[in-house]
């Protein structure tokens, strides 16, 4: 039994680039398609599909290195860290981003601070 199904998905993502596998796949939850949409606006995945109960990501690299240098789980099932639209942190001073559970949505910490809402601090990725 999984404790903390998002700390999953971002060691099944790391794990994958570090082996440098082309795709990783993931069980399917609404939280979880959320964070891929993001991950692939955002560039750091080419693809995402939905199908069978699993959700595929296709990874992505430049010149044989992982574009994701980096993933972070900064909310816990044991911590949870809220913060307001003013307290968004900047990810590797804007290089990365940060993923927020809000009112309005899962949201990346930019499009959050132009709505001006808050809410629990998901992950941090650069």
């Amino acid at each position: 039994m999984l404790t903390d199904p998002i700390a999953d998905m971002l060691t099944r993502i790391r794990n994958a680039h570090m082996a440098l596998h082309k795709e990783v796949r993931i069980p399917c939850s609404k939280i979880k398609g959320a964070l891929a949409a993001i991950l692939k606006q955002e560039g750091y995945v080419e693809e995402v599909t939905a199908a069978d109960g699993t959700i595929t990501l296709k990874l992505r690299y430049q010149k044989g290195k992982p574009v994701i240098s980096g993933l972070k789980r900064v909310s816990t099932p044991g911590r949870r860290i809220y913060v307001n639209a003013r307290r968004i942190p900047k990810v590797q001073n804007g290089l990365g981003i940060c993923i927020l559970s809000t009112s309005s949505g899962v949201l990346d910490g930019m499009t959050a601070h132009e709505k001006k809402v808050g809410g629990e601090l998901l992950c941090a990725i650069w």
